[in-house]
């Protein structure tokens, strides 16, 4: 199986795909692997119960890498596609742009808690796209 998801975002923010994913997903034993094709978002497996983990989570990636206008960020030269786009491609090479998951019975094997999010680094929204491969298991 081979597909995009398309996810609309709209702007700094966890954007959940886990049922949108899991819909897609044939009833069989498999390796599933997710990719986004974008330089200035990423995918994460977190927890999807608590949204503070989700607030918790953009607070310290903003600390570890602050907004383009902040004066720590005085020296980046990536500027032509405004203050937000250096920011955000150095918060997704901190972050997972491809993530792989079992499936068995065509069910997602996350934990109890745990979703798949594409993370906006962007100031507005954007359209993202996620490309979905299954890989059958061969026994």
């Amino acid at each position: 199986m081979h597909h995009t998801l398309t996810v609309e975002t709209r702007g700094p923010g966890l954007n959940e795909i886990t049922r949108d994913v899991a819909r897609l997903l044939p009833p069989e034993d498999g390796l599933l692997t997710l990719m986004i094709r974008h330089t200035s978002a990423s995918l994460l497996i977190t927890e999807n119960a608590d949204p503070d983990v989700q607030t918790d989570f953009l607070a310290w990636l903003d600390r570890l890498v602050p907004p383009g206008t902040h004066p720590a960020m005085a020296f980046l030269t990536h500027t032509l596609e405004g203050p937000d786009d250096m920011p955000a491609h150095l918060k997704a090479a901190l972050l997972p742009v491809s993530l792989q998951v079992p499936v068995i019975a065509g069910k997602l094997q996350l934990g109890t808690w745990q979703g798949l999010f594409v993370v906006e680094h962007r100031s507005r929204p954007h359209s993202r796209r996620v490309a979905l491969h299954f890989a059958r298991d061969s026994r």
